[in-house]
């Protein structure tokens, strides 16, 4: 019988902590930033992880400062082939940025509010001009700055559980992260519809409109990332053409599902497109009381309900949006009534659209000076 001696007992400690300390370096780089966001290395691909799933994975400034460098390190790492970013949980990618930490930052005077918005808008850019392949797996809840992590890359993975919306106006604010930008380069007046009314589109019809570039069945996406990161040196089209290859299996068994989805599709572009087409938000307005169908009725009531400033900076935003890559704009904070009071009853000011000058909108697009973004 072999002996066991102290030393022994030491040699096997150390190399259980060697072994445990290097499963946490492989797979929890994020030990910085609390655990609200994982980076791992799984086959070729470097995988950020949303870890907030209680407040349904919401960004805040603590891990846009930990997803910004490591994009870069990855970019430059010749290890690293593509980057696969998905959130924890069952309910969402992403529900938007950490609101109420921003609203009471803006209470106190806190710098918070504008440093997150800036370095949010550079982590945007840093995704849309990434060289290596980036996915985002949109399996859930994207609104907000979930958008902004998932939209300016070049795939993008929707499920049936994918609910897709920008409802900034509802909260004073316009479509950021760029969204201006790809709202604009919707079919029709689609972006215009989304961006006002912060209408909500679910699962294949994230894909349909081109939010998302390819739709897999949710029970399909863990399949999908280890089929990701067993590629080796992919190329964009080696992973376009695995997309293909899982959006492909979702045509099985479901045409009459597909037919009748495609039909309410067609619908919402008709309708934005004959309703929407307006010179103002107050011409739009006359457009949905004169047809008075019920799909008029009730953006009628939606944008009802909406900031008048909001409103008209937002229509004027995405009018603009084909014109340029991206604008800074200053936005109106009204976010305490509905996101952290929850009373429903915001104070919108002014309270009317007519009460909204084409001076005050002008003004948003004017230049900062120094305190422009540059990209």
């Amino acid at each position: 019988m072999k002996t066991i001696t102290p030393r022994l007992i030491f040699i096997s400690y150390r190399l259980r902590s060697a072994c445990r300390l290097q499963r946490i370096q492989g797979h929890m780089m994020s030990t910085k930033a609390g655990s609200e966001v994982l980076f791992e290395k799984v086959g070729n691909a470097g995988v950020i992880t949303l870890n907030r799933p209680k407040a349904l994975n919401a960004l805040n400034l603590t891990m846009i400062r930990h997803i910004y460098p490591q994009l870069k390190k990855w970019d430059k790492d010749s290890e690293t082939d593509l980057v696969i970013i998905k959130g924890a949980g069952e309910k969402a990618f992403c529900a938007g940025g950490d609101i109420r930490a921003v609203s009471e930052a803006g209470k106190a005077g806190d710098s918070l509010t504008q440093d997150l918005f800036r370095e949010e808008y550079i982590l945007n850019n840093t995704i849309g001009t990434y060289q290596k392949p980036y996915v985002a797996l949109i399996d859930g809840i994207t609104m907000g700055g979930g958008v902004g992590l998932s939209v300016h890359g070049r795939f993008r993975v929707a499920t049936e559980k994918t609910l897709f919306a920008m409802p900034a106006t509802g909260i004073g604010l316009f479509p950021d992260v760029g969204g201006g930008y790809f709202l604009s380069r919707l079919q029709g007046k689609l972006g215009l519809f989304l961006a006002l009314t912060g209408f909500r589109l679910k699962g294949r019809d994230v894909q349909r409109v081109g939010v998302a570039t390819h739709f897999v069945q949710s029970d399909k996406i863990v399949s999908l990332e280890k089929d990701l990161a067993d590629l080796k040196t992919p190329s964009n089209s080696d992973v376009a053409q695995l997309l293909d290859s899982y959006q492909e299996q979702v045509c099985d068994g479901v045409c009459i599902h597909v037919c009748v989805c495609r039909t309410d599709h067609i619908l919402l572009l008709f309708y934005c497109f004959r309703l929407f087409s307006a010179g103002s938000v107050e011409e739009i307005m006359e457009n949905l009381k004169k047809d008075g169908s019920a799909f008029a009725l009730k953006q009628t009531e939606t944008l009802a309900k909406m900031s008048p400033p909001s409103l008209k900076l937002t229509f004027r935003q995405i009018q603009e949006g084909n014109n340029y890559r991206e604008k800074t704009v200053r936005f109106f904070p009204s976010l305490l009534a509905v996101l952290i009071d929850k009373d429903q009853s915001p104070k919108w000011k002014p309270s009317i659209l007519s009460g909204v000058s084409e001076q005050a909108v002008e003004e948003c697009f004017s230049s900062l000076g120094e305190r422009d973004l540059k990209l």
